[in-house]
C-alpha cells in the first residue's frame, strides 16, 4: 500500500443481527430502518469475521487490518506495537439489547490462548440509555463454590446467586475476565473490549434460535473460568465533571475518559503513545488535528465513533451547536513511577 498521510478514520456501519436485539441503533445512527433486530453496531473492529471498514478519505473501502499492517507504528503507537505487535488490541461496540442476553463469562489470556489460541476478554460498559426498571448482572451477590454452579445451571436458578444492578445513563461496569455477567433488556450501551470473540454462555433462559433450536451452552468451560470471589460493589464510581476528561476506568487492557463539554476542547494524547477511539455519545463534534492545516477537519456524529491514529494524537474536539458527549479510550503506555503519576495528576488537573 502507498504510503499515505494519516488523519482521523471514520468506518462503514457494520451492524450485528442478534435474537435479544432491538431497532434503535439504525435510527440513532441515522441509517434506514428495517425489521431486523440488530442487537451490535462494532464501531471498531479488527476482528477478521466482522472487520472494520474505513470510510473517509485516501484509505476508504480498506480494512482497518490492513491499514494498521501498512502503517503499523504510525497508526498504533511503538509501544503499542511493541507489546500486541500488528495485532489491533482493542475492540469497541454499541449495544442495544431490547431483551436480555445470556449468562456468560469471558477467559482470561492465558485460558484462551490454551483452548482457543486467541486473547481472552475483559471489557467494560458505559450505559448511554436505560429504560425505567432496567437492569443487569454483574459477579456473585455470595459465594458458592463450582458444585453449586453446576447445580444451579442445571436447575435454571443461577441468576438468584448473581447480583442484579438497577442502571441508569452514566453508569459504568468494569468486567474483567472471569466475571459472570449478563445485560438485560432495556438497556444502551458504548462496550470496549480486548480483541476477542471469546464468550462461554453459561445460562440463555431455554431461548430457541431462529431454527428452533437451543442455543448451545458451554458450562464446563465457563466452570473453570469464573472468578467466584464476592466484591462489596461492582459498579465503577468516578466524579462526573463538565469541560474534563473524567477518569473512569485504567486498566492494563484499556483506559476509558468521558468528556461533557460545550467548547473547544484540547486533547495532546501523544504522551501516551496510543492510538485514541473517540465515541460520540451525544451531540456533534468536529475533530481538528493540531499542526496540520492540509487535513480536513472530520465530522463525528451522535452514534459514530473515530479511530485516531497514534501520530497524529494531538487535536481539538469542537462542539457543533451546542454540547458534545465523548468517550474517549486508548492504551496507557506512560511509566507507573511516582514522578510520572504525579507529573499525570498535574496534567489532569489542569483540564
Amino acid at each position: 500500500m502507498e504510503e499515505k498521510e494519516l488523519y482521523p478514520f471514520l468506518f462503514e456501519p457494520n451492524l450485528r443481527e442478534v435474537i435479544w436485539g432491538g431497532f434503535r441503533l439504525k435510527a440513532w445512527k441515522g441509517l434506514p430502518s428495517d425489521n431486523k433486530l440488530i442487537g451490535e453496531s462494532w464501531e471498531v473492529s479488527a476482528i477478521p469475521e466482522r472487520p472494520s471498514i474505513v470510510s473517509n478519505g485516501s484509505l476508504a473501502g480498506t480494512k482497518i487490518a490492513d491499514v494498521i499492517s501498512s502503517y503499523g507504528e504510525r497508526v498504533l503507537g511503538k509501544s503499542v506495537v511493541a507489546k500486541y505487535g500488528l495485532e489491533f488490541p482493542l475492540l469497541v461496540k454499541f449495544i442495544d439489547a431490547r431483551n436480555d442476553l445470556s449468562i456468560q463469562v469471558h477467559p482470561d489470556d492465558e485460558m484462551a490462548m490454551k483452548y482457543h489460541g486467541k486473547k481472552g476478554k475483559t471489557e467494560m460498559w458505559y450505559i448511554i440509555d436505560a429504560e425505567p426498571g432496567a437492569c443487569l448482572y454483574a459477579g456473585f451477590k455470595e459465594r458458592i463454590t463450582p458444585y453449586e454452579y453446576a447445580c444451579r445451571v442445571k436447575d435454571g436458578t443461577i441468576c438468584d446467586v448473581l447480583a442484579r444492578h438497577d442502571v441508569k445513563p452514566g453508569d459504568v461496569f468494569y468486567i474483567p475476565a472471569g466475571r459472570v455477567h449478563a445485560i438485560c433488556g432495556g438497556i444502551l450501551l458504548v462496550e470496549v473490549q480486548q480483541s476477542s470473540d471469546v464468550t462461554y454462555r453459561i445460562f440463555d433462559y431455554n431461548r430457541r434460535d431462529v431454527d428452533g433450536n437451543l442455543r448451545e451452552l458451554h458450562t464446563e468451560l465457563a466452570a473453570e473460568a469464573i472468578d467466584y470471589e464476592v466484591q462489596d460493589d461492582y459498579r465503577t464510581n468516578y466524579i462526573d465533571e463538565a469541560e474534563r476528561a473524567v477518569p473512569v476506568i485504567r486498566s492494563p487492557h484499556f483506559n476509558i475518559r468521558v468528556m461533557d463539554i460545550a467548547n473547544p476542547f484540547h486533547r495532546n494524547m501523544m504522551k501516551y503513545d496510543s492510538f485514541v477511539i473517540s465515541v460520540c455519545l451525544s451531540g456533534t463534534c468536529i475533530i481538528s488535528v493540531r499542526g496540520r492545516r492540509d487535513l480536513s477537519p472530520v465530522v463525528l456524529t451522535e452514534g459514530h465513533s473515530c479511530l485516531i491514529p497514534a501520530e497524529i494524537a494531538d487535536y481539538d474536539i469542537v462542539p457543533v451547536d451546542g454540547e458534545a458527549k465523548i468517550l474517549e479510550t486508548f492504551i496507557d503506555n506512560m511509566d507507573l513511577g511516582f514522578a510520572a503519576r504525579m507529573n499525570r495528576f498535574f496534567h489532569i488537573s489542569r483540564r
